[in-house]
């Protein structure tokens, strides 16, 4: 039978730093589940690690991804491999609350083609991380849900959970960083479909160091920002 949640975690060079964030992940789903865990390079630091720690949790998947390289196709690729209709895409870094995985599965279940884990919901929180960075992801993830409707206060956190249905249906555009979430929940707007959020509490990571760039990846996110505020588009025929 297949799984009810694959979740899809991109992994970068991340070694023995990834074992207490996948240990944390399947102590907390408590649906059927496979944890793939995609990375660009067999010579990537984290597949021995992947390799020995399936003895332990056997529904990890690791997967070497054939994309290109980057976020958004290691993303992408997870997502084109998933097994389930459902389709939850969190961090390798620690940042995101594993015990929200469930409830964000359940929302897609009921009919959302996306449900958000969002900081800046009235109960949501960010913790530590760059300060210019969380104030332009608030602002634009504010601007968007009132002013575009989008259905989430945080459309730029990559902690989301997706209908592969929908996802496969729309495409991935994105070739580079981590503006997947924003795309899709842009296109979710423009094909009127709905989207639904879970107040989280973001937590900055205390292990390793973070490969986000805003500067090299802002352009990107802006082209989704605007696209949000576009009109109604027709559903791709499956």
């Amino acid at each position: 039978m297949s799984p009810r949640i694959s979740v899809v975690i991109p992994v970068y060079n991340e070694g023995d730093a990834v074992v207490p964030v996948l240990r944390r992940i399947n102590e907390s789903i408590t649906l059927s589940n496979e944890i793939i865990v995609v990375f660009d390079q067999p010579d990537d630091s984290t597949a021995p690690v992947l390799e020995k720690l399936r003895h332990e949790i056997p529904q990890i998947r690791p997967l070497l991804n054939t994309y290109g390289r980057g976020p958004s196709y290691a993303i992408r690729f997870g997502i084109d491999n998933a097994l389930s209709e459902v389709a939850v895409v969190t961090m390798s870094d620690g940042c995101d609350d594993p015990q929200q995985i469930d409830a964000l599965a359940r929302l897609v279940e009921r009919g959302v083609v996306v449900a958000a884990a969002s900081r800046y919901s009235r109960t949501g929180q960010q913790v530590g991380g760059p300060f210019l960075k969380g104030m332009m992801s608030r602002l634009a993830g504010l601007s968007l849900f009132y002013a575009a409707r989008v259905g989430t206060r945080d459309a730029t956190n990559s902690f989301k959970a997706y209908s592969t249905r929908f996802v496969r249906q729309v495409g991935i555009e994105s070739d580079r960083g981590f503006e997947i979430g924003i795309e899709l929940v842009a296109k979710a707007r423009r094909y009127r479909q709905p989207v639904a959020e879970l107040p989280t509490i973001w937590l900055d990571r205390t292990i390793g160091t973070s490969n986000f760039k805003l500067a090299a990846w802002l352009t990107r996110y802006l082209k989704w920002y605007f696209f949000a505020f576009g009109p109604r588009k027709a559903l791709p025929s499956e």
